[in-house]
């Protein structure tokens, strides 16, 4: 019994993907990069409807705080 392991077995494990799962090869690829909040930023930043709801979430969030300092320092 050999107790030294070559890197042959796992690079061949990560050459092997399936094809059927192609569509979860980024996924994957971002998980093992440990880059997952970069791919959903991203992915809903392609979605329409998920750049509306960032835009108009951004903005009321600027508003509230625009206000309050506003109001913190007398102008209304």
């Amino acid at each position: 019994m050999n107790a030294i392991m070559t890197k042959f077995d796992i690079d061949a494990a990560e050459s092997q993907r399936p094809k059927c799962w192609e569509g979860f090869s980024e996924l994957d690829q971002a998980i093992r990069d440990n880059r997952l909040m970069e791919y959903r930023i991203k992915k809903s930043w392609a979605d329409p409807w998920g750049r509306k709801l960032t835009i108009v979430g951004v903005t009321v969030i600027l508003a509230v705080f625009l206000f309050l300092a506003g109001a913190s320092f007398g102008l209304w």
